[in-house]
């Protein structure tokens, strides 16, 4: 599919989705909702696509929030019969089962913030700045900045963010736990395109259950989650790959995945 407002391309294993609005510092508009939802799906339904890194063009912005024009003159009433942001999370979030990166480079508020936390994981480069300034509009997070901005660094830095809209630094947001590390602009995407290609390589079904046993550490309590480590353990250990790769263990070899 031809898209206007992001460009994807396939890195053998890896898909590179990239923000592609850098005049309005890559805004979130619906239509790269739209887009996005239709590349994330086009992304998980290709096997031969195993892992995916987003990121936004120019070195400004990763996307410097929602568009706000978009937002300005729509009435209140809209909002709630839309559901208006919803797509986000039920489309990019919930539905996509393999692995994705954030690569940030710049600014990433908002919306943009938002976004980038959706992801499985964060790489930033060392100028990258993170912020919920919505406050400053007269509005609140509205795409799960507050809930979880919250669960990454804690509530007093997010209450703080949060009401003062003031943006946190690469280092700071490595440090709260935000972003997985910080590297140099110039070897961002080099970086996240091969941590992606790690994970390309792994078997898939462990992949995609890994990912599936985070998740649910994130959102649920201890024993409810112990018990889902195991029963998802448990499923991997009837997989073809879970007995090449034991075999390839013992026998000093690089596992042959087939993905079943």
């Amino acid at each position: 599919m031809s898209y206007e407002t992001i460009l994807t391309e396939k890195k053998g294993a890896v898909t590179l989705i990239t923000l592609n609005r850098p005049k309005a510092l890559n805004a979130l508009n619906s239509q790269v909702l739209t887009e996005l939802i239709d590349a994330f799906a086009a992304f998980e339904n290709d096997e031969s696509q195993l892992c995916a890194v987003l990121t936004g063009a120019g070195d400004k912005a990763f996307a410097a929030g929602a568009d706000i024009k978009e937002m300005a003159d729509k009435p209140a009433a809209d909002f709630l019969k839309e559901d208006y942001f919803s797509g986000w999370t039920n489309d990019i979030v919930k539905k996509v089962r393999k692995p994705w990166i954030a690569a940030v480079n710049g600014f990433a508020l908002g919306g943009g913030c938002e976004l980038a936390m959706m992801a499985d994981f964060i790489i930033a480069s060392e100028n990258a700045k993170f912020g919920q300034p919505e406050i400053k509009l007269g509005v609140a997070p509205g795409m799960g900045g507050s809930q979880r901005l919250t669960r990454f660094v804690g509530k007093s830095k997010a209450m703080e963010m949060c009401l003062t809209g003031r943006m946190m630094g690469a280092e700071e947001a490595e440090r709260s736990g935000l972003v997985t590390r910080v590297v140099s602009a110039d070897e961002l995407l080099d970086d996240a395109l091969r941590t992606a290609e790690t994970i390309a390589g792994m078997p898939p079904l462990a992949v995609m259950i890994n990912k599936e046993m985070v998740n649910v550490a994130y959102e649920t309590v201890l024993d409810q989650g112990l018990l889902a480590e195991r029963r998802m353990f448990q499923v991997l250990t009837a997989t073809e790959d879970k007995t090449e790769g034991m075999k390839a263990f013992v026998e000093k070899r690089p596992g042959n995945w087939k993905g079943r």
